[in-house]
């Protein structure tokens, strides 16, 4: 059965960081990913992977701040988030494919979501 789970969620204050995990139950995928969605937005990609080392995506408002990584063995993804802004106030989705064929960055690339969890961001 395909799941993923994320944790990590949590509220800090701006300045502040936080580090969200993914694991990946199922079979393996090719590309990994973080996900948001804010109150009234659209869910926009932040930071994802073709997993064992094929190249790694990052949204231009989190280059510098937030780190994607993966532990394959363990079939995990990593989002380090640093400098935390009350902008990155979301709801963090983890998310997953085989292909990723319209991209790393594009939300219909991926059939395997997880739940999400709360990132919380106070001035």
């Amino acid at each position: 059965q395909v799941q993923l789970v994320e944790s990590g969620g949590g509220s800090v204050q701006a300045g502040g960081s936080l580090r969200l995990s993914c694991v990946a139950f199922g079979l393996i995928y090719g590309c990994m990913g973080w996900f948001r969605q804010a109150p009234g937005k659209e869910r926009e990609g932040v930071a994802a992977v073709y997993t064992g080392g094929g190249g790694t995506y990052y949204a231009d408002s989190v280059k510098g701040r937030f780190t994607v990584s993966e532990d394959n063995a363990k079939n995990r993804l990593y989002l380090q988030m640093n400098s935390l802004k009350p902008e990155d106030t979301a709801m963090y989705y983890c998310a997953a494919d085989y292909v990723c064929g319209m991209g790393l960055a594009q939300v219909r690339s991926y059939n395997y979501w997880g739940q999400g969890t709360q990132v919380t961001v106070s001035s």
